[in-house]
């Protein structure tokens, strides 16, 4: 079935660029990580072990390493990251983190979604720019990849909402990989070959659908070594 361009997180990628994604940090909220009215979050999964050199990790005390486009939308409780947009279409909020000088790296992280369809991060993300992954739940039940709005790929994939996945995202040069629970479902060549490096942003997003609540937990991003990493 055809869907209207541009969808889900590539929209989101796309607005990006009016905002100002070196934002000052926001103030962790001292409130739990999801309103009484949202279903509660699902037991965290065991933590996981990925070998490499840790470039960032990720278990959701505080905020202090990350940076917000807005404020109100992220809190955190218990070692649980959860992002919850005012309801409304179109309504979306960014929370960054890492050096734009990073390249060849692997984002590992734990996500479920409660409300909406929409979940995921972006990658190699410079100037308001970057390379989306979209786990879509609800109807869509699929994968998609983007540089901005542009599409990298699309592939079909179950993902039930208020159940904890796992996502891997690699980006060596300009390939992009995408691992989810642990079997790889997608990898692209951007053709552009334009997005190499750079930070990485966590997204929350209504969409159509317009209201969003989605858990995130921990985060590790690791270095690629050189054995690991392949010709253009």
């Amino acid at each position: 079935m055809a869907h209207p361009q541009p969808i889900g997180l590539a929209l989101v990628l796309l607005l990006m660029t009016l905002g100002d994604p070196a934002a000052a940090p926001i103030a962790v909220s001292a409130g739990p990580a999801a309103p009484a009215t949202l279903p509660a979050v699902p037991p965290r999964p065991p933590a996981l072990e990925v070998p490499g050199d840790t470039l960032f990790t990720e278990d959701f005390r505080t905020l202090d390493a990350w940076q917000a486009d807005r404020d109100s939308v992220w809190s955190v409780e218990d070692g649980v990251l959860c992002g919850h947009p005012p309801d409304g279409k179109q309504e979306r909020s960014f929370l960054f983190t890492g050096s734009e000088d990073w390249q060849d790296y692997a984002v590992d992280l734990d996500l479920c979604q409660v409300r909406g369809v929409d979940k995921g991060l972006a990658v190699c993300v410079r100037g308001g720019r970057g390379v989306a992954v979209d786990l879509r739940g609800g109807e869509y039940q699929d994968l998609l990849l983007y540089r901005q709005q542009v599409p990298l790929g699309r592939v079909k994939l179950a993902n039930a909402d208020r159940v904890w996945h796992h996502l891997r995202v690699e980006t060596r040069g300009a390939r992009f990989t995408v691992l989810v629970n642990g079997v790889r479902a997608l990898e692209r060549r951007d053709p552009l070959g334009s997005m190499r490096r750079g930070r990485i942003a966590l997204v929350a997003y209504n969409g159509g659908h317009g209201e969003c609540a989605v858990f995130y937990a921990k985060v590790l991003v690791t270095r690629l070594g050189p054995a690991q990493r392949p010709g253009r």
